[in-house]
């Protein structure tokens, strides 16, 4: 696949907007881990392959372990997340699948018991922004960063 349009380039104040609520996001006091491990798994949920490639490497760095990025897709069944983890796992795949049910009551509790107001608020913050990328870059194709590696035949 080919990029389709360079979104910074063409509309600099549209990129400069989605860029000033990532500036937020990234200010926040939410863990930096667990701000890619919500990175992933909306980027996962939207099949964004540019955003996946960019926060697994984020993360790395961050010294999150591949064991738990592998294990993300299957959170609800692994042992190696905390509770405020998933609490903030359930609230990402809610508001991201919005139009399935929306954000029911009971994430809600889930997300209250772990989390502040405030928090609260910034989760979502950080949820809407990486949905906001993974939609522009899978819109206009964006080729994901990888390591070039061979690829048995």
């Amino acid at each position: 696949m080919e990029q389709r349009i360079d979104p910074s380039k063409v509309s600099p104040a549209a990129y400069k907007a989605v860029s000033a609520l990532e500036v937020y996001v990234d200010s926040t006091a939410l863990e930096r881990r667990l701000k890619e491990l919500i990175k992933i798994r909306a980027s996962q949920i939207n099949g964004c392959a540019f955003c996946i490639a960019m926060h697994t490497r984020d993360a790395r760095k961050l010294g999150e372990t591949d064991e738990r990025m592998h294990l993300l897709d299957a959170w609800r069944e692994s042992p190696v997340y905390s509770e405020r983890e998933r609490a903030a796992l359930e609230w990402t795949e809610a508001v991201t699948l919005i139009r399935e049910g929306h954000v029911p009551q009971e994430v809600y509790d889930m997300v209250r018991r772990q989390f502040s107001e405030k928090e609260i608020v910034d989760l979502t913050a950080a949820v809407a922004a990486i949905n906001t990328w993974n939609r522009i870059a899978i819109a206009f194709r964006v080729t994901p960063q990888v390591e070039q590696t061979s690829v048995a035949a």
